[in-house]
């Protein structure tokens, strides 16, 4: 290969360097070969199939723009694979594979990772999380003969991993030699691809198929990755077929991940789904007592309830507020009322009045989308094209926030039966048609995006 050719392709590399994460950049980009040059075509080259559909997916246009930036034309990129370019091992020993199983000794843990502070104990329980904590307990008190996969799901910051955590930790306690492994999806991921570089994929698919319980968090990076759905799916059936317990957690519904494949759904559906919803008030007041307790943090009771009214979109934001507060008053010893709390915390309210998501922001959204004003939304007119997005809206409003059906039907002039039964309608339909489910799933993007471009 001439040296125009190299020049080219290190400098495209440069300027991908510089837009992605260094681990995003080594895994996928520093291992690819540019084979050849020639006038406007360009020829790279990988080591097997896996990377060569990942990277056409994920990451060839932005390849082909920053081949582009630096060559100063068009050209045609292809992408091979080649395995002759690549000194890689046909088989790795077996005693130096990457993955192996927890080791387990007479009388001795498995070696899972588990964070122990996240237990069924130190949850707390309220209207918008009690029938999946149910779920959880009987998951977690009877594997794999109750609910086979627990599929829990909710926003960011609601409690899905201490949820999960405390099903692997009831387990733990009660058989220390179940081999429990709790991970993420990227981490996951990850992992099956090192399987792939280093030939160990043997090693991996029995580290996943050889265990009790299985749970993964955020399964729904799952989403669009035809390759990895394909192992997981392997990994599922023999995990079920040998009554092994799953547990899964996720943003979305299954049937709302539109990559996602409809019999990896079927599986994910086989059990239970169970959401956990954003606390209210109360419940918000509770967990923070329950955490000042266990951190031993000393916040006077009126100003806990000053953050549970004012922080509401999630527990993680709500936790760390009251951490905030609480070493301010441990560093200077000085007492601390709620104009002090408003400035300490000046970002974060800000933030939180701002990013909450508003049955507004939903029903200017749902309007954008359907091509409609924001009157026709909140006006009377029934006619098919707009009482059914107005219903959409309706459901929208009643599942991404916590407000009540009363407080939604003042912000729709209606009443709350007519929000209860626009909420049921489109439920009941989103169950078995699934171009409204990607619809749905598309409009909480964009009502999350709306919210995202507030806040800057």
């Amino acid at each position: 290969m001439n040296s125009k050719s190299i020049n080219i392709w290190d400098d495209a590399c440069k300027q991908l360097r510089g837009i992605l994460s260094s681990d995003i950049y080594d895994r996928w980009i520093a291992v690819i070969q540019c084979l050849e040059i020639s006038g406007s075509n360009m020829r790279l080259a990988v080591a097997n199939d896996f990377y060569k559909d990942w990277l056409e997916e994920n990451y060839f246009p932005m390849i082909r723009k920053a081949v582009m930036v630096v060559s100063g034309q068009e050209m045609e990129i292809s992408l091979t694979v080649d395995s002759s370019c690549f000194d890689t091992p046909k088989e790795e020993p077996e005693p130096h594979a990457p993955i192996s199983l927890p080791t387990l000794g007479r009388g001795k843990k498995p070696a899972h990772n588990l964070n122990k502070n996240y237990t069924f104990d130190s949850f707390v329980v309220g209207p918008s999380n009690q029938f999946a904590h149910a779920a959880a307990m009987a998951a977690a008190s009877s594997p794999s003969r109750t609910y086979n996969p627990l599929f829990i799901y909710g926003g960011v910051g609601l409690g899905k991993t201490h949820l999960m955590q405390a099903i692997g930790n009831h387990v733990a306690a009660k058989k220390p030699r179940a081999k429990i492994c709790y991970i993420n999806c990227e981490t996951f991921t990850n992992e099956y691809i090192d399987a792939l570089q280093n030939n160990s994929v043997s090693a991996f698919r029995k580290k996943y198929r050889k265990i009790d319980m299985l749970m993964i968090d955020d399964i729904q990076f799952l989403d669009g990755k035809a390759r990895l759905q394909e192992e997981f799916f392997h990994t599922f059936n023999s995990l079920f077929e040998s009554h092994k317990q799953i547990v899964l957690t996720s943003d979305r519904t299954p049937s709302e991940m539109a990559g996602l494949a409809p019999r990896l759904i079927s599986r994910f559906e086989w059990g239970l789904i169970t959401e956990l919803g954003k606390p209210d008030v109360e419940t918000r007041t509770a967990i923070l007592r329950k955490k000042a307790e266990l951190l031993n943090l000393h916040v006077d009771h009126d100003l806990i309830d000053y953050l549970a009214e004012r922080i509401s979109s999630n527990i993680r934001s709500l936790e760390g507020a009251l951490i905030r507060v609480a070493t301010y008053i441990s560093l200077t010893n000085q007492h601390v009322d709620v104009a002090k709390v408003e400035e300490l915390l000046h970002d974060l309210l800000d933030k939180e009045s701002k990013a909450t998501i508003n049955v507004e922001t939903i029903q200017r959204t749902v309007a954008e989308h359907f091509d409609l004003r924001h009157s026709d939304i909140l006006g009377k007119k029934r006619s098919r094209d707009i009482a059914w997005p107005r219903q959409i809206a309706m459901h929208l409003s009643r599942t991404m926030t916590s407000q009540s059906f009363p407080v939604i039907g003042e912000a729709f002039s209606r009443n709350h039966a007519t929000i209860l039964y626009a909420n049921e309608q489109v439920a009941t339909k989103a169950k078995e048609d699934r171009a409204l489910q990607q619809t749905l799933a598309i409009l909480k993007d964009k009502v999350n995006k709306n919210c995202a471009k507030a806040v800057q």
